[in-house]
């Protein structure tokens, strides 16, 4: 099964780094080369405005999903292919990952790694078999590595639920380990 459409988590700030970004630009443009969909939190904020106007300037399909209670705070880019308000944010991580047939992270804060961690704890309990894909622009999620080596190591989860996670550094490499995974 080939990925068409790729799920982004990643934060509603642009963070500190101008790397951080640049990765989101980098993301966006380079799923629209590769003829995939953004499925994205519908943000014009941060790295989700960064990788949703990357991708729409490159041409893809882009697919944002919010609920109504963050259109204001997160600007709402109601201008994607398709624009879903939904009630609340478990129905929006639903929704994204379900018209998605991958997950790429990008840095952020909590709200990714709420998202992050859901989608690996469906795919633990055999809900999904998506890739996933961590993004670790500038080492930006190392300890999140770390974490989860430690969390494996002390018995709290095997082995395979670290395995699920693919590590990338670019997003180049981001889209070529979702080929790779599919092929």
């Amino acid at each position: 099964m080939s990925i068409k459409s790729v799920c982004v988590y990643c934060g509603s700030r642009a963070g500190v780094l101008p790397a951080y970004t640049q990765a989101a630009q980098d993301l966006g443009t380079v799923l629209a080369e590769n003829g995939m969909r953004l499925v994205y939190g519908a943000g014009d904020v941060g790295l989700m405005g960064e990788v949703a106007r990357a991708a729409q300037a490159a041409g893809a399909e882009t697919f944002g999903v919010i609920p109504g209670h963050l259109e204001k705070r997160e600007v709402g880019k109601s201008d994607v292919s398709t624009y879903v308000v939904t009630e609340t944010m478990h129905e929006r991580k639903k929704v994204m990952l379900w018209n998605a047939d991958a997950v790429v992270l990008l840095p952020g804060g909590a709200g990714s790694l709420d998202e992050l961690f859901e989608a690996l704890t469906w795919r633990q309990l055999g809900l999904h078999d998506k890739p996933i894909v961590i993004l670790n622009t500038a080492g930006y999620w190392d300890k999140l590595r770390d974490l989860l080596n430690h969390i494996v190591s002390q018995g709290f989860a095997g082995q395979d639920t670290a395995d699920y996670l693919i590590w990338a550094d670019t997003p180049v490499a981001a889209i070529a380990a979702l080929r790779d995974a599919r092929s």
